[in-house]
């Protein structure tokens, strides 16, 4: 889609983006580390006590019995305070038990799983609840050495930009034809920490082995992170991309956010509509309107 016609509303949604002759700012902290801390920064120092990365307190652990707290070790040092509050109640029903019976089975066989332990959930710590502004649904890790890192359709920085994610730069290079250029990186820290929450429905993979994590309970757990986005928080984008993400998104209430809808932007269906769709301008377009800030789509730094 191309850009909107010029204009003040047009003037207040570029305002937002770098031009081309622009250097993207260097990161001055490091990303949220596994231990649910954040880099202090101006907008995180008025987040609420609940959504402080901190550890998460005595009372939000207390109906977790000892043994059940070791097998959960991993959520409890690793998610974020403000989503445990929300998802503590998963943690112990027989789905997501079973699930980390699996997990703890693939690790004693020897088999090599990605994301790195540190970084299933980094999702919730790049992105506390209070922020989440736009959520874009991913299906499952990448399985390639190097590649997953807890957010969907990213990679670490080093790592070739998969073709799903290059769709992604071209269209938003149709979205923002006079702002956005696409980094030479697919490392998308800088969305994630503006409050884009990029979620796969199954947060492990085995490496070389696509989707071999699903169905294990993955997608129970990711679906409640969706109901409390949807039930929680108002005026949130969801970008359902292809048939998978529209049926994981069903339940998002349209009447208090905005639900987005194309193909994937996989080579594979990407030129059946995902170029001119026009998500990423439309969901700024939604914000500014609610009154919220919009995304900085050219903030990517490494």
């Amino acid at each position: 889609m191309t850009a909107e016609a010029s204009g003040s509303k047009r003037k207040t949604l570029d305002s937002y983006f770098v031009s081309k002759k622009a250097k993207l700012p260097r990161p001055s902290t490091p990303p949220p580390s596994a231990k649910g801390k954040q880099p202090e920064t101006a907008e995180t120092k008025d987040l609420s006590s609940e959504d402080q990365p901190e550890t998460a307190k005595d009372d939000e652990t207390e109906d977790v019995s000892s043994e059940d707290h070791g097998i959960l070790s991993l959520e409890y040092s690793t998610i974020h305070p403000s989503w445990l509050k929300l998802l503590k109640g998963e943690l112990t029903k027989p789905y997501f038990q079973s699930l980390k019976q699996f997990l703890l089975a693939e690790a004693a066989a020897k088999k090599t799983v990605y994301p790195a332990d540190p970084d299933v959930y980094s999702w919730s710590r790049f992105a506390p609840f209070s922020k989440v502004r736009v959520v874009i649904l991913g299906q499952d890790p990448y399985h390639g050495p190097g590649q997953a890192h807890g957010l969907a359709f990213s990679v670490q920085p080093g790592v070739r930009i998969p073709p799903s994610l290059a769709n992604m730069y071209k269209g938003l290079a149709r979205d923002f034809p006079d702002s956005f250029v696409a980094p030479k990186h697919g490392y998308l820290g800088g969305w994630a920490e503006q409050g884009v929450l990029l979620l796969n429905a199954a947060l492990t993979v085995e490496a070389h082995k696509a989707n071999s994590h699903a169905n294990r309970g993955w997608e129970q757990f990711t679906d409640a992170v969706i109901a409390a986005v949807n039930s929680g928080r108002s005026n949130v984008v969801f970008m359902l991309w292809g048939s998978y993400a529209q049926k994981k998104g069903a339940r998002v209430d349209s009447r208090k956010h905005l639900v987005l809808k194309t193909v994937h932007p996989s080579p594979l269906s990407a030129s059946r509509g995902f170029f001119d769709a026009g998500h990423f301008r439309k969901a700024n377009e939604y914000l500014v309107k609610q009154g919220l800030e919009p995304i900085n789509w050219s903030h990517l730094p490494q």
